[in-house]
């Protein structure tokens, strides 16, 4: 879901005259709080399954364990890795839809 946000925000921008990489810089850097915030959230409800010793934690906490890791490592590569290859994959787009005789 925030990367369906990072991009929709990005095309936005685009839309407005800024050069590929420059948009999506400024996409990241506008949106990096709210992804940020939601990851951290999600991760600050589930750490107290994640380190629970009690009854039934023998099944919870492994679960909690790799959701918790996850929404820890999902926002990062979602602002370091996902506008990286957006701008490789639609920097080309841009300059195909540029070359003369190109169907745009």
């Amino acid at each position: 879901m925030n990367g369906i946000l990072l991009i929709s925000y990005y095309n936005e921008v685009r839309q407005s005259g800024m050069h590929t990489v420059e948009a999506m810089i400024h996409a990241a850097s506008q949106r990096m709080r709210s992804v940020l915030m939601t990851g951290l959230s999600a991760c600050i409800g589930l750490l107290p399954a994640a380190i629970s010793t009690g009854i039934g934690s023998q099944v919870q906490r492994p679960l909690a364990t790799v959701v918790v890791g996850g929404l820890l490592i999902g926002p990062i590569m979602l602002l370091a890795v996902v506008p990286a290859l957006c701008v490789v994959f639609l920097s080309k787009r841009d300059r195909a839809d540029l070359e003369p005789g190109s169907k745009a």
